[in-house]
């Protein structure tokens, strides 16, 4: 019973400091002792002593302001604030994560910071101005989706869009779809699936908050040599707001004032080449899409597709389109 009752002061100790103490607000050893004494906890100032001893020995960090009364706090912690903060900005930011969870995951991050520190983190909280998502089956499909990964396991799935009514309206006469999951990707304020679809022999993206129904079934995967070397960092840069499309190398002469834009969207190892004072160029992989070519018209004259041809021509016709949409 004595050594219970040991085990269960050091975890309730330790529980306490990581809570409630940091290096700005330490607990004396007489506070340590009353607030163990109300949970029928035993202890004096000696067997503190050899408890936090206890700790450190074992690896838990304990600091100690040492004075007439000892004071305790504990410094380590798995995450910095400023790391919490960005946690915190990022759930905030997400569109697909519903307003209730966005408010449980806010709670559940700042509370990693100990008690003290928690309420100082919600209250610098931005609330951003984003319109969150309602559909509150995400995270369940999200939990099959990775199983599935996990398992090797193929998913089924109806899939929806919207009518003018907010109503669904499933593809494909709601028959299912049916996939081998690969990963899941953020883009654009979005959660993807990116799977390899055996009737097209090629991959696909669906968002998650779009998938309805989804499960497991019974059916391994389908192998395919080509996904031993996908490179979905290498994918996310090709595509454009998820859209696939065939794969091209695509030369762009871009004013500088979209040099930033262009490391923002195709990376750091992008070459450029400085053409004129005002100019520079570029050549890179893409996967062009109606996505691609409205992303290339989106900066005017700022930008310039050079080759190749069937892509000038591509971007051509749609400005060409949409000149007769406004006439």
């Amino acid at each position: 019973m004595e050594k219970s009752i040991t085990k269960l002061k050091l975890l309730k100790l330790w529980e306490m400091l990581c809570q409630e103490t940091d290096e700005d607000n330490p607990m004396p050893s007489t506070t340590i002792i009353k607030r163990l004494a109300e949970i029928g906890i035993p202890c004096d100032r000696r067997t503190l002593y050899k408890d936090i001893e206890a700790l450190r020995e074992n690896g838990y960090e304990v600091e100690c302001n040492r004075s007439r009364q000892n004071e305790y706090y504990v410094l380590e912690r798995n995450f910095e604030p400023t790391e919490l903060h960005i946690l915190i900005d990022a759930v905030q930011a997400a569109s697909f994560i519903t307003e209730e969870k966005t408010k449980d995951l806010v709670n559940r991050i700042a509370t990693l910071s100990g008690d003290r520190k928690a309420e100082v983190l919600k209250s610098n909280a931005v609330a951003f101005n984003i319109v969150k998502n309602t559909n509150k089956m995400i995270y369940y499909s999200v939990n099959e989706i990775i199983t599935a990964i996990d398992k090797k396991k193929k998913i089924e799935f109806f899939y929806f869009d919207y009518d003018v009514s907010h109503q669904k309206v499933y593809r494909k006469d709601k028959r299912k779809y049916i996939v081998n999951p690969y990963a899941t990707i953020f883009s654009n304020d979005s959660y993807y699936l990116l799977c390899y679809d055996d009737k097209h022999e090629g991959m696909s993206h669906y968002r998650i908050d779009r998938m309805d129904t989804v499960r497991i079934t019974d059916e391994p995967i389908t192998k395919r040599p080509e996904l031993k070397t996908f490179n979905v960092k290498k994918h996310k840069k090709q595509v454009f707001n998820m859209f696939a499309g065939e794969d091209t190398t695509v030369t762009i002469r871009i004013d500088k004032c979209l040099i930033d834009a262009m490391y923002d969207k195709f990376g750091p190892t992008l070459k450029m080449k400085m053409i004129s004072d005002q100019e520079a160029e570029f050549t890179t992989d893409v996967q062009i899409s109606s996505a691609f070519i409205g992303w290339c018209i989106s900066f005017g004259d700022k930008l310039k597709v050079l080759s190749p041809t069937k892509v000038v021509e591509k971007i051509k016709e749609s400005i060409e389109e949409i000149k007769k949409m406004y006439n």
